[in-house]
């Protein structure tokens, strides 16, 4: 008896230090340093030895639950004035430094992803002066699921982190001054979460559930990749294909071996080309896959020489390392990030040195983007996008040529999870709620224009399944259209920049159209019209403070009830004879206007002239029965010049007439 009553004791010995150690597990959102909304019950949730205990201390206030018996347990607490920093107390779990404020979610593709170190030069005083305790950045880290829904997002140690230069260089441009903004309009403080992932289409972002009915195919497309062992071993297979290319690559380019890019290396024999042109770029009428050297002399005065400077190589295509005087200064892996390479102290000398560029090519074709800065820039404003015109030295358009190494394709097997159909709902997305937010920033859709007609259903979709994961069937979304961009610039040699005048089929266009129509049929949302704010040559505009107002304008109705005018948009339409009238739901700047057009009795378009005089825009002189009009309906519609009297571009459109 005394030995089975010590075996009791001692079991219970071993067993009571594992029951002290038990903790509650917070989701990763639960940091020191988070925002929590205001004016909303605030859902408080995590894990916990099921049947255990939990206690949550917010602001002097214990509100206690059991964890079920999946261990699961939330509490909601209730709705909180905004202010802090406080304290949350989740049994011996302890978030230090919490605000109440507005919470904001931004998703979506690359133009999210765009960071502040990638805007530096438009802003460049606003950024260096960056400092505010009260507006906080997360960013999620990307991960995917091809097998369902997962509970938790990666962890991470950014966490949340306040805004300073530092802390906001590799965070998104269009979040961290979104969250200026709402900040300077409402004082409170500002949480934005960033969760998005370039080039990823709006399918990997909508559920299994949501999918299923209408696109079952998209479903099973995503469980040809659930084996492991098979996403592991083409993954492989492709990291070892790639190296092994550049190992061949290297091994028979001349450029290394005889030192291309030496300043003594003798290039007079080189023949001479334009930056311009694409015969260095091509072969039997080909783009070179492999390797292609171009090198430029440049002099430096005695006033820059030994000084550091900035080498501004536009936007390049595809990969590039580039040296000065033999020493490399920078290389970039694919084409869309700007090249801006910094030469440090001591390397330029006065008088001759030599930029070489060793462009890498596994498709299309080398080239140079037109329309951006190539030059070396001095001073200490070196980094802002206008230097004093004393210290720029702009580079050459000729530049000397010698051929690489030509290469055979490098061979890959597409394991790119992020872009199947409900990856990224499965692993970033749901596990966020129902973290209570403000609204969402849904900035996507340069990944669907190859397809645009369902973009419109899957956006719905986008919608109804996120607000069913956060049971908030108000949830604000606000809807960034696609900014003017001409995508003939991708991948094939540019030719001279052409404004488009004539009539085109457009599938950036025809998706602007799917999204201004979700918008429209869904009285939670609003469309962020940013037709003015692409660039022709770029896919990611740089001007994403501006992109951060149009949001904040739409928030300013949406969430906050406030009377502002947003992009004007047509509210009717008349035919009379050779006229056709729009009447608008505003004034409009007046004046001749462009990009108009009318369909005829075939559906074929034609260009008209157009007039605006208050609320009205008037089509005249055409000689058919209009069937159907359209409004900037291009990829990059330049010429679309209507604006409201606040200075917001219209919505482009397309309009079938009765």
């Amino acid at each position: 008896m005394k030995r089975f009553v010590f075996l009791c004791w001692l079991m219970a010995l071993c067993l009571w230090p594992s029951s002290l150690e038990a903790k509650v597990k917070m989701p990763q959102l639960f940091q020191s340093g988070m925002v929590l909304q205001r004016e909303k019950p605030i859902p408080i949730w995590g894990k916990a030895d099921a049947g255990e205990q939990v206690t949550v201390t917010f602001r002097k206030k214990r509100y206690t639950t059991t964890a079920d018996v999946n261990g699961r347990w939330r509490v909601d607490l209730p709705k909180q004035k905004a202010g802090g920093p406080y304290t949350l107390t989740i049994n011996d779990v302890t978030v230090d430094d919490v605000l109440i404020g507005d919470v904001w979610l931004l998703s979506g593709q690359s133009n999210i992803d765009v960071t502040i170190e990638r805007v530096y030069p438009q802003y460049v005083d606003e950024i260096d002066h960056f400092n505010n305790n009260q507006i906080r950045l997360f960013r999620v880290q990307n991960e995917t699921n091809t097998h369902g829904v997962q509970d938790d997002i990666r962890p991470t140690n950014i966490n949340w982190k306040p805004l300073t230069k530092q802390n906001a260089w590799l965070f998104s441009a269009v979040g961290t001054f979104l969250g200026i903004r709402q900040f300077q309009e409402t004082g409170v403080p500002q949480g934005i979460i960033v969760n998005s992932w370039g080039g990823t289409p709006i399918e990997a972002w909508i559920s299994a559930d949501s999918l299923q009915r209408d696109y079952p195919m998209l479903v099973e497309k995503t469980k040809l990749y659930q084996s492991d062992d098979y996403v592991r071993a083409q993954a492989r297979a492709n990291q070892l294909a790639d190296q092994r290319w550049n190992e061949l690559l290297d091994a028979k380019d001349p450029g290394l071996s005889e030192h291309f890019a030496n300043l003594e290396y003798d290039d007079s024999a080189w023949p001479v080309v334009s930056q311009w042109e694409d015969s260095w770029a091509k072969k039997n009428g080909r783009g070179i896959v492999g390797s292609i050297w171009l090198r430029q002399h440049i002099t430096i005065d005695k006033a820059h020489a030994g000084k550091p400077a900035r080498l501004l190589l536009g936007t390049l295509f595809d990969a590039d390392r580039t040296f000065l005087n033999g020493k490399e200064i920078g290389r970039t892996y694919y084409q869309y990030p700007p090249r801006r390479y910094d030469i440090p102290e001591g390397l330029l000398r006065e008088g001759d040195n030599v930029i070489t560029i060793r462009f890498i090519n596994k498709y299309g074709i080398a080239h140079f983007i037109p329309e951006k800065p190539y030059l070396l820039a001095f001073g200490e404003d070196r980094f802002s996008q206008n230097p004093m015109p004393q210290d720029i030295i702009r580079l050459s358009e000729q530049w000397k040529h010698h051929a690489g190494a030509e290469m055979p394709s490098c061979p890959s097997g597409d394991v790119s999870l992020q872009n199947l159909p409900t990856t990224l709902y499965n692993a970033v997305l749901h596990p966020l709620a129902p973290y209570a937010l403000s609204g969402v920033v849904w900035y996507q859709g340069e990944s669907n224009t190859g397809n645009p007609a369902p973009y419109g259903d899957y956006l719905k979709k986008l919608m109804g399944c996120w607000r069913d994961r956060w049971q908030n069937q108000q949830m604000p979304f606000v809807i960034v259209q696609l900014a003017n961009h001409d995508g003939r610039q991708q991948t094939g040699f540019p030719s001279p920049i052409t404004t488009q005048t004539e009539p085109v089929n457009s599938g950036w266009a025809a998706l602007r159209e799917q999204q201004r129509q979700a918008a429209a049929a869904d009285p939670r949302a609003e469309l962020a019209c940013i037709i003015d704010l692409g660039e022709t040559v770029d896919i990611h505009p740089l001007r994403k403070k501006e992109v951060a107002e149009r949001i904040g304008l739409c928030f300013d109705k949406l969430v906050f009830n406030k009377k502002v005018k947003l992009s004007p948009e047509v509210v009717s339409t008349t035919v009379t004879g050779t006229h056709v009238q729009l009447t608008l739901d505003q004034p409009v700047q007046e004046g001749d206007l462009y990009t108009f057009e009318l369909a005829d009795e075939g559906h074929v378009f034609h260009n008209v002239y157009a007039i605006s005089k208050g609320n009205v825009i008037t089509l005249l002189n055409f000689a058919f029965t209009p069937t159907a009009i359209r409004y900037a309906w291009k990829d990059s519609p330049v010429e679309a010049n209507v604006r409201g009297l606040n200075g917001l571009p219209m919505v482009p459109f397309e309009l079938k007439l009765k």
